[in-house]
């Protein structure tokens, strides 16, 4: 995740570091002003491009022209156009885009302004001028965009986590905070056999019954509409959480996975996955990654694989094994002891 230093970098790589926010705030203004689903429509000049999205003279060409630079977009003439990869994954919603995970960093974003805050207090700040999660569960676009990030989030882990365990030997699974059900629809297209839910709050069914819809998979995943933590688990082979229990703190760990514990049957499995920190905590990736879910949440963090086996011990569980996954996440998979 971007450079680090060592005991030879100079002052150049220092500020190189410390500058590199300006780079990526260009690219979220570029998402949250829509410039490049504008430009799939074809290209523009910049005057046009000021007129289409609002923007004033001042600073418009420095904008667009750092973009360029950056090899985001192209600029032939007067004209310009999206590049390669902003047309690939910048342009539009849909498979491979990753506009959503880029507009929930431009909100990420405006809370790690606040890290000194975190660091001075160990309060969150994902609340500060009325940023929190629960916003997004009160109004349905909110909420909208931001199950479309969390898709965007696991559009490469449902088929990771499709290969890397073996299916055959279950009949049925329930994504446990599975939102719109993008993983469990993943998993039931490649393992048809399998009875698919998805568990996730109430007001997230709508969303989960339009996403169904679009993918052709009506009727094929169940939605669980629950509490994880108030209301009781659905009957299933095995459970997955999935980027849920780096939201809460050690003791609400430990209780959701008692939880599935108990409603799992003999030799019934768990499989969690999360951005986990190595055990000699040296990868700045998923530490940063982890700074961010304390700077979001009240109790939330990334962890090791040490402490996972811990919690699933203490809930019960046992046959741990731990192995990557895909791209920064690791799955962590244990078993519910037969008799």
């Amino acid at each position: 995740m971007g450079m680090t230093v060592d005991d030879t970098t100079g002052t150049a790589g220092i500020m190189e570091l410390a500058q590199g926010f300006w780079a990526s705030r260009a690219l979220l203004s570029a998402v949250e002003l829509d410039l490049f689903a504008t430009l799939a429509e074809g290209p523009l000049t910049g005057e046009a491009l000021r007129d289409r999205l609002g923007l004033h003279p001042r600073a418009a060409a420095d904008f667009l022209d750092s973009l360029v630079g950056l090899g985001l977009l192209r600029r032939d003439g007067d004209e310009y156009r999206n590049g390669g990869a902003a047309a690939r994954h910048l342009a539009a919603d849909g498979p491979g885009s990753l506009t959503g995970r880029l507009r929930l960093l431009a909100w990420r974003y405006r809370i790690w302004g606040d890290l000194t805050s975190l660091l001075r207090t160990g309060d969150q700040q994902a609340h500060r001028g009325g940023q929190d999660f629960q916003r997004f569960y009160g109004d349905q676009d909110a909420l909208r965009r931001f199950m479309a990030a969390m898709d965007a989030n696991n559009a490469e882990i449902g088929p990771a986590l499709a290969d890397a365990l073996d299916w055959s030997g279950h009949t049925s699974f329930v994504d446990v905070g599975g939102a719109r059900g993008n993983l469990a629809a993943d998993l039931v297209r490649a393992h048809p056999h399998l009875r698919a839910g998805c568990l996730d709050l109430p007001p997230v069914q709508p969303l989960f019954d339009e996403h169904m819809e679009r993918l052709g998979l009506t009727g094929k995943v169940d939605f669980h509409p629950a509490d994880f933590f108030a209301d009781p688990l659905p009957e299933t082979e095995v459970m997955v959480f999935g980027h849920v229990l780096h939201d809460w703190d050690d003791e609400a760990r430990v209780r959701l996975l008692r939880r599935a514990h108990d409603a799992l049957p003999e030799g019934g499995r768990v499989v969690v996955y999360d951005a986990l920190v190595g055990d000699g905590r040296d990868e700045p990736a998923n530490l940063l990654r982890s700074l961010n879910m304390r700077l979001v949440t009240p109790g939330g963090s990334e962890y090791t694989p040490r402490e996972c086996r811990a919690w699933l011990a203490a809930a019960g569980f046992e046959d741990v094994t731990v192995a990557p996954l895909v791209g920064v996440d690791s799955v962590v998979v244990a078993r519910k002891a037969k008799g």
